[in-house]
């Protein structure tokens, strides 16, 4: 359904931006919410949106005729302001990881469960040119994500903070980019993780957050993922360092971080092509593909319970790595 009437939590947040003309043209925003609501971009968006900006998240859920709500900002809270949403019955987007443990992401999946509340989550390279890409090598047997973006230090730049801190976050660059990457392999494998080995470091920018982690997923039939993520590569505009391989039945998928994609079949072809691995123009289909399915409670798109499953090996990897998250 378009033009329901919206909320947006957490305006600041870096991924907002990346959806604002998709929500402009597919919603009504009644209100915009933030912690600091004096922040030029919050300003700046309400105004594109037309609604007021209000600092108090409770006030905003509490507008009448209420249809949707978008739920960013800050891992820690998030998950009282889903709760909130879901007791009054509110269908919302919720950023991953939603919250700073798997207990909390536990309770709100459980919440909207029992009260029939859609929820949907942005894994927005599900579906994507890289995923489309990959799925050409069938299930995957074995399959290695290499995802490295810019220094941490860009959280400072673009006023979000709060991602430095982990009681706030929950994590570093394993909880804001792992998920994405294990979604794609579980979703991929029809499997969960039944073992994690998992390695996270802090050397490069001496942060209180990882700013490199990986994990090796094994699921029980021993399909195997290695995700490796980052906030190792440099400020520039190439904003990032990716690559992908995956193999299955039909054979060998990669891309490279300029976008190269090559296929080589079981009897030894192979295709090669140009794919778009910038991450970010897949925030704009993606809330296109909120209004349309929100009638019918968000058929298709990432669930709560497939968020858990993703986010049941990231959690693990911090509860075995000592010091490698302080535990809110």
């Amino acid at each position: 359904m378009t033009h329901v009437r919206t909320i947006i939590l957490g305006a600041s947040h870096w991924h907002v931006p990346l959806c604002a003309q998709a929500i402009a043209e597919e919603h009504e925003v009644i209100g915009v919410g933030d912690d600091d609501v004096s922040l030029v971009q919050v300003q700046e968006l309400a105004k594109g949106w037309g609604a007021p900006v209000e600092a108090d998240w409770r006030k905003l859920i509490a507008l009448p005729d209420l249809g949707l709500a978008y739920v960013f900002g800050p891992h820690e809270g998030m998950a009282e302001k889903c709760l909130a949403l879901i007791e009054r019955g509110i269908p919302f987007v919720v950023e991953k990881p939603l919250g700073t443990s798997l207990d909390e992401l536990s309770a709100v999946r459980q919440a909207a469960e029992a009260a029939g509340v859609p929820v949907t989550v942005p894994l927005v390279q599900r579906g994507g040119p890289t995923d489309q890409w990959l799925a050409k090598a069938g299930r995957p047997a074995y399959q290695r994500t290499s995802f490295i973006a810019g220094p941490p230090s860009r959280y400072l730049d673009n006023a979000n903070p709060w991602m430095l801190d982990p009681v706030k976050a929950g994590g570093g660059c394993l909880a804001n980019l792992g998920p994405h990457f294990v979604e794609l392999f579980l979703r991929g494998s029809g499997e969960t993780a039944a073992h994690v080995d998992s390695r996270l470091s802090s050397f490069l920018h001496s942060q209180a957050v990882e700013d490199h982690a990986t994990l090796i997923i094994t699921t029980p039939e021993g399909r195997e993922a290695i995700v490796e993520v980052g906030y190792a590569f440099p400020g520039s505009p190439l904003k990032r360092y990716c690559s992908f391989t995956s193999v299955g039945e039909a054979g060998f998928a990669s891309v490279d971080s300029d976008g190269t994609a090559t296929f080589t079949a079981l009897d030894g072809n192979t295709e090669v092509d140009k794919i778009n691995v910038d991450s970010d123009p897949l925030y704009d289909p993606f809330v296109r593909s909120v209004a349309r399915t929100l009638d019918d409670g968000f058929r298709g798109l990432p669930t709560l319970a497939q968020l858990e499953d993703v986010m049941r090996p990231i959690w693990r990897a911090y509860d075995d790595q000592h010091g490698g998250r302080e535990h809110a």
